[in-house]
């Protein structure tokens, strides 16, 4: 009895000893996640999303989209990598109303080196919160330039600033570059015209032409733009009108001195070092940067936005329109050719679109019409499935871009919109091919081969009857009314016919035509 109730009190003292591991186990598997979750939540968390090429729609969608997602998402910083020869101004807008909104700051980097951030890409720059750049970079150089026709080669404010700069100040300026544009130079002409403008006659002004109005507005609207966001951002204001108004570009280094960015970073690690602690006024109030063992996530662009980055380039755009013009000018050469036309017509929507023309929401609407078009013309104008195929396909893309994303149309709908209307028009080719595989259908060439009966026979001519007409025929033996006979060839308006082989075996009760 003894021995039984040891065992008993050892096992019972086991069992305590394994229950009271494993309960401290799992203390210490649930702190630690506690422990690490704590750690992930207190962790800063910033984003890298990179302005790699020409300003362009698509590019202006994906910064829009993942700057707003950060802001949303309560990410700690948004910098944006920069190399850009510039692009359209109503994408650099787009981009600049994200950041301006944007209640995490946007830092930009001008990287790697060799980088450059010219026209757009100044803009973007100054409407940051933090503006950096590499070494060996440099930017500026933002005068709008229209896409297609050419200004005036005169410049509508030259006369006034040649009148007004001393000549001093000409001869200073002979020597430097122009990246070194002084503030002071800016302020005298500034100051000079203000003096001068009042004074001068109304006719002594020579109006200007509507190209160099129109270029006048373009640049003063400019202008007006980038200071307001130099203003914004306590940025030289003076020198960003210089570089609308004259082209100007500086260098990393000239660009810091002059105030245009506010530092130089060696990489991406420099630059955090250099930005923490900085203090900037977000669209939700002054943020204290905090930068110290961030953790950087890097978003790419989607694969559909890489291939209409792709398109949207300013080269490809022109081959695009050249295209479309070439294939249209084709198919009106030589109507009903169809293909020429079609990827003519596609050509022509994508380089409007590259261009900014046709806004990206009219796109799929515009590549959906185009595609009925092409089914149309298939089920009127058969082309043996050719334009069929390219509608289905157009149809298709401009379906599935048709919404946004949190609204778009599943796949499986569109495929079986696509079968069923593929299917349909397979069934509309079968007939037409097999329209096409018959013989003649009237005449003497459509009786040949066919079959038909003796109607009245003497010796080797008579007449016969063959799908409903009598026509007049010979044949090498003699035949008897009601054999039937089958059409040899045709000699004019004479048959050459011989006697019908029987049907099998049922081919004797086969009822004779009269």
């Amino acid at each position: 009895m003894k021995t039984n109730s040891v065992l008993e009190a050892k096992r019972l003292s086991s069992l305590n000893f394994l229950s009271a591991i494993f309960a401290l186990g799992l203390a210490l598997f649930t702190f630690s996640a506690f422990a690490q979750n704590a750690a992930n939540s207190s962790a800063k968390q910033g984003v890298i999303l990179s302005l790699n090429g020409p300003v362009t729609p698509p590019v202006a969608d994906y910064l829009e989209r993942e700057i707003t997602a950060a802001s949303e998402a309560g990410k700690d910083l948004i910098i944006l990598e920069i190399d850009t020869p510039g692009g359209l101004v109503d994408s650099m807008k787009t981009i600049i109303k994200a950041i301006l909104a944007s209640d995490t700051p946007v830092a930009t980097y001008v990287s790697p080196q060799g980088a450059r951030s010219a026209s757009a890409g100044l803009y973007i720059m100054y409407s940051a919160h933090i503006s950096a750049m590499a070494p060996a970079t440099n930017t500026g150089a933002a005068t709008p330039v229209e896409i297609g026709g050419s200004p005036s080669e005169e410049n509508p404010f030259e006369e006034e600033t040649e009148d007004l700069a001393p000549a001093g100040d000409n001869a200073d300026r002979a020597d430097e570059t122009e990246e070194s544009t002084t503030n002071e130079t800016i302020d005298n002409i500034a100051d000079a015209a203000r003096d001068i403008r009042p004074t001068s006659a109304p006719e002594e002004a020579a109006p200007l032409s509507s190209e160099d109005a129109l270029r006048a507005k373009i640049i003063n609207d400019s202008v007006a733009y980038i200071r307001a966001l130099a203003e914004e951002r306590g940025r030289n204001a003076d020198w960003a009108e210089s570089a609308v108004r004259e082209a100007s570009s500086i260098t990393a280094n000239k660009a810091l001195e002059l105030g245009v960015i506010d530092l130089i970073a060696d990489d991406m690690g420099d630059l955090l070092a250099q930005i923490d602690g900085r203090t900037v006024t977000t669209a939700s109030g002054e943020v204290t940067l905090a930068t110290t063992d961030m953790t950087l996530e890097r978003v790419e662009p989607t694969l559909v936005e890489r291939i209409l980055s792709f398109i949207a380039n300013p080269n490809v755009a022109v081959i695009l329109m050249s295209l479309g013009t070439t294939g249209l000018i084709i198919e009106m050469w030589n109507p009903g050719s169809i293909f020429p036309g079609a990827v003519g017509a596609i050509s022509l929507l994508l380089g409007l679109y590259a261009l900014q023309v046709l806004p990206f929401n009219w796109l799929p609407l515009a590549l959906m019409g185009v595609g009925a078009i092409l089914i149309i013309i298939e089920a009127y104008t058969p082309t043996f499935g050719i334009a069929g195929l390219f509608g289905l396909v157009l149809f298709g893309v401009g379906m599935f871009f048709l919404f946004p994303e949190s609204l778009r149309v599943s796949t499986s709908v569109i495929g079986t919109i696509l079968v069923g209307s593929g299917a349909l028009l397979g069934l509309i080719l079968f007939a037409v091919i097999g329209s096409r595989s018959h013989g003649p259908m009237i005449g003497g060439e459509a009786v040949r081969k066919r079959e038909g009966v003796v109607d009245d026979w003497d010796g080797k001519e008579g007449w016969v009857i063959v799908e409903g007409e009598r026509w007049r025929a010979r044949a090498d033996k003699p035949l008897e009314p009601g054999d039937r006979i089958r059409v040899v060839e045709v000699d004019g308006l004479v048959l050459v016919v011989k006697q019908a082989k029987a049907s099998g075996l049922l081919g004797g009760l086969q009822p004779r035509e009269a």
